[in-house]
């Protein structure tokens, strides 16, 4: 964690060398068993996908209205054309996607021309729905299945927002000791993300602002969050929402501004008594270090 206060106010004591605080029980990080068998590897890999985007409501409903459709023409054509029910079935289905032959033959009957017409019209009206539907699906179960939520019965973790150059370093940290850690990042090319990937960690590719994600994360239930993006207030914003959900989560903020960060752990200090917060200027904190360290040279 960030230093407290009585260590930062007198940093001025500590030549700029300002640390973080050591997080106990430290060894190395552990990877993921590979050892277990193909069928539990499968079945890990394809638990988490969401499958459910396909059961989406305008995919059901899209998909149903087709479904209504074919079974209308297939008992249409069954009452007017001889033969068996699948050749009913079958030929309405050609014609709804223009893959029939054209009824002109001379043992055509004039209604088979008129369902083949009505097949082809209804055809051009539904089709368009039908790709955009599974198009969309295909593309939020794309998405969906970047990520690794945490499981329902995780709890007592900690939630990292962010994986560029810090909040990596921190990942990389927090392995190394017993926490159990929940990142969510929105950048599927920042430099964490193949990392957090290749340890197994639960990983949300999303905004963590938007509605639902710190829920994903189960922040209600978890100890503490680290805040680590590049901005000031959509960090400020996370932290106070973490706050309405669970008052008493600790939190740590990576904040740019030196008097920003001091008004923002004095403000959420104030309205959250009980609940530790740190908010510090990574630039403020840094500088003593760097002006120690030429002048000592």
């Amino acid at each position: 964690m960030l230093p407290d206060t009585r260590t930062a106010d007198r940093r001025e004591f500590t030549h700029g060398r300002l640390m973080l605080e050591e997080v106990t029980h430290h060894h190395a990080p552990r990877v993921p068993d590979d050892r277990s068998g193909s069928r539990a590897w499968l079945r890990a890999r394809l638990s988490h996908l969401p499958w459910k985007v396909f059961l989406a409501r305008e995919v059901l409903a899209v998909f149903g209205v087709l479904a209504a459709i074919v079974v209308a023409l297939s008992v249409a054509t069954w009452l007017v054309e001889d033969g068996p029910l699948w050749r009913a079935v079958y030929l309405p289905l050609l014609d709804i996607f223009t893959m029939g032959d054209p009824a002109t033959g001379e043992g055509e009957s004039p209604a088979r021309r008129i369902l083949q017409l009505i097949a082809g019209f209804v055809g051009l009206a539904i089709l368009p729905l039908v790709v955009a539907a599974t198009m969309n699906a295909t593309e939020a179960f794309r998405s969906g299945s970047a990520n690794r939520p945490p499981a329902p019965e995780m709890a007592d973790h900690i939630v990292l927002v962010g994986l560029g150059k810090i909040g990596t370093r921190v990942l990389a940290r927090l392995r190394t000791t017993d926490h159990r850690v929940v990142v969510i990042e929105r950048d599927p090319a920042a430099r964490g993300v193949a990392y957090a990937r290749e340890l197994g960690i639960p990983l949300l590719l999303e905004d963590a602002t938007a509605p639902g994600v710190l829920e994903q994360a189960r922040i209600r239930h978890s100890k503490s969050l680290l805040v680590v993006t590049h901005g000031d207030g959509e960090n400020l914003d996370l932290a106070m929402a973490a706050r309405e959900i669970n008052p008493a989560i600790r939190v740590v903020m990576r904040l740019y501004d030196d008097d920003f960060a001091a008004t923002v752990s004095a403000t959420m200090r104030a309205s959250y008594p009980d609940a530790l917060t740190r908010s510090r200027s990574v630039s403020t904190l840094a500088a003593p270090a760097f002006a120690a360290a030429t002048s000592s040279a």
